[in-house]
């Protein structure tokens, strides 16, 4: 069961890529709020800040499946068991995205000039990360019983 959980991450975190994370945009009524996804805040990045969007597309993207795709390939016996502690990192850096998102959003609305709401993305994204967490908890604990 927990091979196959594991596996619709792969369909989930992607989906959770170009949801809505936030809503933005100036504090004014007639300005209109724009989305940001996590793709899309990747695309400005680039134009602004190569390390900065390397550090996020590693965090937010590459860190998130590589983990899915390690725990898949240990589930299914294709890995040793040993590159589980290595997988848990990968994992708890996605988290570190997670963080980063709350804390603009904290700042942003502390500024008081502009106006952000969090979008449901952010609410899978964190799921996703989470529920991969908990997924190579339970294999961890599986393989050692």
């Amino acid at each position: 069961m927990l091979k196959y959980l594991n596996l619709t991450l792969l369909i989930a975190f992607p989906i959770a890529w170009f949801a809505p994370l936030m809503r933005a945009g100036i504090n004014l009524p007639l300005f209109g709020l724009k989305e940001v996804s996590v793709i899309s805040g990747l695309q400005a990045l680039w134009d602004t800040d190569v390390i900065l969007a390397l550090l996020v597309t590693f965090f937010a993207v590459f860190a998130p499946i590589m983990k899915v795709l390690g725990l898949a390939l240990i589930q299914f016996g294709m890995m040793r068991r040993k590159m589980l502690p290595v997988f848990n990192i990968l994992g708890k850096l996605a988290m570190a995205d997670i963080f980063l998102i709350a804390l603009y959003i904290v700042i942003v609305k502390g500024v008081g000039m502009a106006r952000i709401e969090t979008g449901w993305g952010l609410y899978l994204f964190t799921a996703c990360v989470l529920a991969s967490i908990a997924i190579s908890f339970a294999t961890a604990k599986r393989q050692r019983v």
